[in-house]
């Protein structure tokens, strides 16, 4: 096996210089533990940037991506062919969403999923215009930064897509006044992941729905980062009952195999003609057999109830960490699995992720200030409470 040193050089010197990596070279991954080359074991309060849902290799999505590797990887002539897995994927997925949303179509990533809801959009409605919120984010390709709001997303890449409007996140009247004769959609993240783990106040998409069909507009729900458990209910949307027009899907849906979903109602679907829109890995055999273990696994509602009591355990541990340290700490909020704890100063967010990391526990930090705690959903209690532990300290010494 290559030393940690070389395979950080292989990396450096041919890699994209994109990332802003930590110097841990992973080995091997199970559950939520995580060991490095040279044998080091850490705790992943991360779950790959909120992916692994079930944790690291799980045995059932192992077992269902292994069974369908040594049967088919591609589908002859692509879509032109029917496959079983793909078929099972896709019935499943529109069974467990909202009842309203019956077509899917399965994707490569989250950001292709934005994409493909940035093309529906425009072929259901025929206008271009999409309303978005501040600290949003929906994917880093062209399509999907342009109605991300960061900078550093947008303005190295101009122009961009044209017709984007942002308005403040929460704010469902500001979303109203920004609706005019081309605007075709409304899209929102029922949480703010990258944004900050920002959390609505009750009844936004509740309000953003009935604009939505009052003004003719499509509600598009990102639930890239929310849906697929990790706030509690399988997709966040179910917490006011609201169903959108478009839901899109990634992260959790696939376990750690990268696939994303696209979801729509027979008022999107019925628009959509042959040709209309495709992909050559789309529902590929082995994504489609990782969605089917993944909702497999959620269905009997074990792990999401264990989602929402581990989210209440990390909450109270963060908010009394809070009272007991405001001067650092200035807010902890979220739902399920999704938290965020700001501190108060951006200078010392980098440094208690990298206390954290030489104590053995990895985790994110978004927005330079805001720790993002997103464990796998199956994570146990002692587990986390370590974790806790250790964020508890790093955050008192920095």
């Amino acid at each position: 096996m290559a030393s940690a040193a070389d395979v950080i050089a292989q990396t450096e010197n041919a890699f994209f210089p994109v990332f802003t990596r930590h110097d841990v070279v992973v080995d091997r991954a199970d559950g939520w533990r995580v060991w490095d080359t040279d044998g080091r074991e850490y705790l992943d309060l991360t779950s790959g940037w909120g992916v692994t849902c079930l944790g690291h290799c799980h045995p059932a999505l192992v077992e269902g991506i292994s069974r369908q590797l040594t049967r088919c990887l591609q589908a002859p002539n692509c879509n032109l062919s029917y496959t079983p897995i793909q078929a099972e994927a896709v019935d499943r997925l529109v069974k467990a969403a909202p009842a309203a949303l019956t077509r899917a179509f399965l994707t490569n990533s989250g950001t292709e999923a934005t994409e493909s809801a940035i093309k529906l959009v425009r072929r259901a409605t025929g206008r271009t215009g999409m309303i978005a919120t501040h600290g949003g984010f929906h994917g880093r390709t062209l399509g999907a930064a342009s109605i991300t709001s960061g900078e550093g997303y947008r303005v190295p890449f101009g122009p961009l897509v044209p017709g984007a409007k942002f308005v403040p996140f929460g704010d469902a009247a500001a979303a109203e006044s920004a609706i005019d004769g081309d605007t075709g959609g409304i899209i929102v993240e029922p949480v703010q992941g990258e944004g900050g783990v920002n959390v609505p106040p009750d009844g936004y998409l509740a309000a953003l729905r009935e604009i939505a069909d009052r003004r003719g507009v499509f509600l598009v729900l990102d639930e890239i980062q929310t849906g697929i458990g990790r706030t509690g209910p399988l997709f966040a949307c179910e917490r006011e009952d609201v169903t959108p027009d478009i839901m899109l899907l990634g992260k959790c849906l696939g376990g750690g195999f990268p696939v994303g979903a696209v979801l729509v109602t027979e008022a999107v679907s019925d628009t959509i003609q042959k040709g209309d829109h495709g992909g050559t890995y789309a529902g590929n055999p082995l994504a489609s057999a990782a969605v089917v273990a993944v909702l497999s696994e959620l269905e009997d509602g074990t792990v999401l109830a264990n989602c929402r009591a581990m989210g209440e355990l990390a909450r109270d541990r963060l908010t009394t960490m809070q009272r007991q340290d405001p001067g650092k700490v200035a807010d902890v909020r979220g739902v399920g699995l999704l938290i965020g704890c700001e501190l108060r100063s951006a200078e010392v967010g980098s440094e208690v992720a990298g206390r954290c990391r030489a104590a053995g526990v990895l985790v994110n930090v978004a927005q330079q200030r805001v720790l993002r705690v997103f464990p796998c959903l199956n994570i146990d209690a002692d587990a986390l409470t370590h974790g806790l532990d250790v964020i508890g300290e790093a955050v008192r010494a920095a």
